[in-house]
C-alpha cells in the first residue's frame, strides 16, 4: 500500500527503526508508519530533523523525500540512485532520444491532459465540447501551444472567471500547489522505479529542474487535483488544513477504470512511467500508455476522500 507521509508540525524528528518510519518529538514517539508502505515523505514544517539511516531505508524502497516552501511547492528532493535492473540501458535510451520522438511523446501527453480537463468539466456540469477540437489540434511538440489555449478556457470554466493560477497565492491556489506536490512526488517515484532519470524531460528542460520528466508525466493527472480542490473549497475550506492534506494524500489510492481494468492513480502513474521507458527504448511514441479520461462516476469517488 502506497502512502504519503506529510510532516507539518515543527520540531519533529524522523528516523527508521525495525522496518518503521518513526516520528518523534523531544525523544518521545508520536507516530510510526511501515517503511514498505511509504511512497513519499513530504516535509513542510520548520526545525524538522532526520537520520541518515532513514534516508537510506527510503531510498532502498524507491521512496521519495520532498522538502517544501511556505507555498506548499517543492524546493528540494531526495531520490534513490538505483531504481531498476535495466536502469543503465533505459537512461542511455532516454538521453539519446531524438527531438522527433520527444515531440511526439509530448503531443500524446498534452492530448491526454486536455481530455482529462474536459472530463473534469463535464463531471461538474460544464460543457466541454470545444476541448475535443482542441485535443485534435495538438501537433508534434505542440507548436501552436494548444495546451495554453485549453488552459485559458479551462480555468474560468472550472473555477470562475476571476480565478488566476498563481503559485504564490493563498486559498485554492495553495490547495492546488499541495495537490500537485503529492502527485509530483508520485510521478518522480514512478520515473525512478522505471529506470529513468527524473531531470531529463521530454518537454520540460530547465537545467535547474530535478523533476523535469516527472513534470512531464504529471500533466494528465493535474485535473484530478483540480477536481478535488474545488470539492474541498465547496465544503468551506480554502486553505491547506490537515483534513485537506489527508484528502490529497488519498488521491494516490483512488480507483481509475481503464482498458485493462481498474487501477489506482499510483498504478496508473507506474504504468505510464514503465511504458515511457519502453517508448524511449523502442523509439515509438505509441508505446506510451497514458491514463484514459475518468468518467463522472469515477470522479464522484473523490467525495469519499472528504469524509
Amino acid at each position: 500500500m502506497d502512502r504519503i507521509v506529510d510532516i507539518a508540525t515543527d520540531g519533529r524528528h524522523l528516523s527508521a527503526y525495525r522496518g518503521f518510519l518513526i516520528v518523534s518529538e523531544e525523544r518521545v514517539e508520536v507516530g510510526r508508519v511501515p517503511l514498505d508502505d511509504v511512497a513519499a515523505v513530504i516535509v513542510h514544517a520548520h526545525g524538522v530533523t532526520w537520520s541518515t539511516n532513514l534516508i537510506v531505508a527510503l531510498a532502498k524502497r524507491g521512496a521519495v523525500m520532498l522538502l517544501c516552501g511556505s507555498n506548499h511547492a517543492p524546493v528540494a528532493v531526495c531520490l534513490p540512485l538505483d531504481g531498476h535492473h535495466a536502469q543503465n540501458s533505459r537512461m542511455r535510451a532516454q538521453w539519446d532520444a531524438g527531438k522527433p520522438l520527444s515531440k511526439q511523446l509530448w503531443r500524446r501527453i498534452i492530448i491526454a491532459k486536455i481530455r482529462w480537463q474536459a472530463a473534469v468539466l463535464e463531471a461538474n456540469g460544464v460543457s466541454a465540447s470545444a476541448f475535443d477540437l482542441l485535443a485534435r489540434r495538438v501537433g508534434s511538440g505542440d507548436p501552436d501551444n494548444v495546451e495554453a489555449q485549453a488552459a485559458r478556457r479551462y480555468w474560468p470554466l472550472l473555477m470562475g472567471k476571476d480565478f488566476r493560477r498563481d503559485r504564490d497565492a493563498e486559498g485554492i491556489n495553495a490547495l492546488l500547489n499541495y495537490g500537485y506536490t503529492v502527485l509530483r512526488s508520485l510521478c518522480a517515484r514512478a520515473v525512478v522505479a522505471s529506470g529513468l532519470h527524473p531531470s531529463i524531460g521530454v518537454h520540460h528542460a530547465n537545467r535547474t529542474n530535478a523533476f523535469a520528466l516527472a513534470d512531464d508525466l504529471i500533466e494528465p493527472f493535474r485535473p484530478l487535483v483540480d477536481a478535488l480542490a474545488i470539492r474541498i473549497v465547496a465544503r468551506g475550506t480554502a486553505e491547506v488544513t490537515p483534513e485537506a492534506k489527508r484528502a490529497f494524500a488519498g488521491l494516490i489510492a483512488l480507483d481509475l477504470p481503464g482498458t485493462d481494468g481498474t487501477t489506482t492513480v499510483a498504478g496508473a502513474a507506474n504504468r505510464a512511467a514503465q511504458s515511457l521507458a519502453r517508448a524511449f527504448q523502442s523509439g515509438q511514441a505509441a508505446d506510451i500508455l497514458l491514463p484514459a479520461p475518468p468518467s463522472a462516476v469515477a470522479l464522484a469517488g473523490l467525495d469519499s476522500l472528504l469524509t
